[in-house]
């Protein structure tokens, strides 16, 4: 059976340790590799076939990721071993946004630890077009889109809005279903989406005012993931969108 390629997850994982060491590589004998190796085996991420193998996320495998990251980092002054793109992305991802990636690390711990992520089920669009997760990590955005369609927390920020006499509009482009497609179709409707991505808010009851009220088309723009950029604000969003007109 062949090992599949390193996830979004699994890199953030051995980003943070590599760059936690001072961007310097770890042997199969470090403890921190066992730990990993460990921790990556029980990612909710392949089939129990895949992680029931032995060759899969070894102590030799873990161990020669963390010379990739070592090695093709601009400090390092020696040969680059061969990597794909996804590590190099994830190395500039720890370069220039070293904060933002701990914290994505340490909520993805957090998330194993607790059992969180073993029982959330694989949500739509956790994966954009090219078959790719976040660079945060696929887990975090399952969680993130699995607490958005909550259809209570939707119900309760639809109820907010209402009460606050503002239009049930997308807040990024304005757009109004019930205006566009009839108030016996469109009344009522609309997503919602976390205003900060869950791993920088902290694992944490959810507001009201964590959540903004978007069109899909707006929502699915907030998510999507570019070259070291997974997510954007509405404000962001609505700034970029602007910037277009």
């Amino acid at each position: 059976m062949r090992i599949p390629a390193w996830t979004e997850d699994e890199l953030v994982l051995a980003g943070a340790l590599v760059a936690g060491n001072g961007w310097r590589e770890f042997r199969e004998g470090d403890p921190e590799v066992q730990e990993l190796s460990e921790l990556l085996r029980s990612l909710p991420l392949h089939s129990p076939e895949v992680r029931s193998q032995p060759e899969f996320r070894s102590l030799g495998s873990v161990s020669r990721k963390t010379t990739d990251f070592m090695t093709n980092h601009s400090l390092y002054s020696g040969k680059a071993t061969r990597c794909g793109k996804p590590t190099l992305i994830m190395i500039e991802a720890f370069t220039t946004r070293e904060a933002e990636m701990f914290q994505a690390a340490r909520a993805i711990e957090e998330g194993i630890a607790s059992g969180e992520f073993h029982s959330l089920t694989p949500q739509p669009d956790e994966v954009d077009e090219t078959g790719t997760g976040a660079i945060e990590g696929r887990l975090l955005t399952r969680r993130a889109l699995a607490r958005e369609r909550d259809p209570k927390l939707r119900a309760k920020k639809i109820k907010a809005v209402r009460a606050s006499g503002r239009p049930l509009a997308c807040e990024v482009c304005e757009f109004d279903f019930a205006r566009t497609y009839g108030a016996d179709l469109g009344e009522g409707y609309i997503e919602v989406h976390h205003v900060t991505p869950l791993h920088i808010s902290g694992v944490r009851k959810t507001l009201l005012e964590d959540l903004a009220c978007l069109c899909a088309n707006c929502h699915r723009m907030c998510h999507r993931s570019l070259p070291g950029e997974s997510w954007r604000t509405p404000a962001s969003l609505r700034e970029r969108l602007n910037g277009f007109a």
